[in-house]
């Protein structure tokens, strides 16, 4: 089953001059959804020294709430959601990020890593890093290991991964890809 053919683009949205990738059809489609779900699998449990293997998978809001909780159960490991600002009752910590039309905010619940936990930080698309690399700095802030990035789709052409200091795994790249089909 191929994850590229899958994906869906719409030229010009949200705003002109923007291919979106529409990663949603992965999950219209168990059999797609499996094969997302062991790709991520097999890169979670097979880029880290011998013993590292994640106790939290960080899921960025939204598209990562979409597969960070599946995956985390297959890797026996806990989920923490990273949200907009606002979106997260009690105590937590905030970091900004700029976007392409501004500045933007992620939380974390200020007790939802403990120090010293491996932590893997998701998302569907690493495309200028930004994000990323704000959930990452909240990783460390609260005491977590950051073993990596995973991401679905990368838009090479943004450099995303440049910001990102911890290793950065991806199963699809670019929009014009010249790489084999996960």
């Amino acid at each position: 089953m191929k994850l590229r053919s899958s994906l869906r683009q719409y030229p010009d949205f949200p705003t002109p001059g923007v291919l979106f990738e529409d990663i949603l059809p992965l999950f219209a489609d168990p059999t797609l959804h499996e094969a997302l779900l062991r790709a991520l699998e097999t890169y979670a449990t097979t880029r880290y020294a011998d013993g590292q293997r994640p106790d939290i998978i960080v899921g960025l809001e939204s598209r990562g709430f979409l597969f960070g909780p599946s995956l985390a159960l297959r890797l026996g490991a806990g989920f923490v959601p990273i949200r907009k600002q606002g979106k997260l009752p009690g105590p937590t910590e905030t970091a900004s990020y700029e976007k392409e039309y501004g500045q933007d905010h992620f939380q974390i619940q200020a007790d939802a890593i403990k120090p010293g936990q491996q932590v893997l930080v998701i998302d569907d698309i690493i495309a200028t890093g930004g994000s990323a690399a704000a959930a990452g700095s909240l990783v460390k802030r609260l005491g977590g290991v950051l073993l990596g990035y995973l991401f679905i789709l990368e838009l090479d052409f943004l450099k995303g991964r440049q910001k990102l200091d911890a290793p950065v795994s991806t199963l699809l790249s670019s929009q014009k890809s010249d790489h084999p089909e996960t």
